[in-house]
């Protein structure tokens, strides 16, 4: 998965947009499951249950992506991009990079202490133990840790792709980077828009 000094290579690009589609689609799946009423409780299970493969994915793509871009050169900055616009990039990634860990861990944690005692069973059928005694008292604090950690790397997930568009707009090959390689859409001046 090399990259080349224009742009991200293709297998950290499929990586990335896999990661983001996934952590897209289990944000309104993890509201949605707690908001099923008990009395449709297979529903319910089977909601949870592919809200925390979702959850086990996202965390095993982010540590894969993370082992990749440690043996990987990052592909040069645009070259029209400021150098404060490059440490907040990075600030941003290395942020969500650390949701991408915590948040799925937390939910880890969350499903192992529940009083509920309700398994989790990776593609529905492969049972991940829960290394840690169901604890009403730590459960209590780390379900809401958990959402309000979602909620964060959504924010920051809306503010990467935010950032990445007002780039795009203004004529920066910021986002073409990150959908195709830079031979098929070169570098252009930014745009003198406001």
């Amino acid at each position: 998965m090399p990259n080349d000094p224009s742009g991200w290579g293709r297998g950290l690009r499929r990586l990335h947009w896999w990661t983001a589609g996934l952590v897209f689609v289990t944000f309104p799946l993890g509201w949605l499951m707690v908001a099923v009423p008990l009395r449709e409780l297979l529903l319910k299970f089977l909601l949870y249950q592919l809200h925390k493969t979702i959850g086990l994915i996202v965390f095993g793509l982010a540590l894969y992506r993370l082992g990749i871009r440690a043996r990987v050169t990052r592909p040069d900055w645009d070259p029209h991009l400021p150098e404060w616009q490059r440490r907040a990039a990075s600030s941003m990634h290395a942020m969500l990079y650390a949701l991408l860990i915590a948040v799925p861990v937390l939910g880890y944690l969350s499903a192992a202490l529940a009083p509920a005692r309700v398994p989790t069973l990776f593609l529905g059928l492969i049972p991940i133990p829960h290394l840690l005694s169901p604890d009403a008292r730590w459960f209590a604090v780390i379900r809401p840790v958990h959402r309000w950690g979602a909620v964060l790397l959504m924010g920051a997930a809306a503010a990467h792709a935010g950032a990445a568009l007002e780039h795009h707009w203004r004529g920066r090959s910021v986002l073409r980077r990150m959908w195709g390689s830079e031979a098929e859409s070169p570098v252009r001046p930014p745009s003198t828009r406001r």
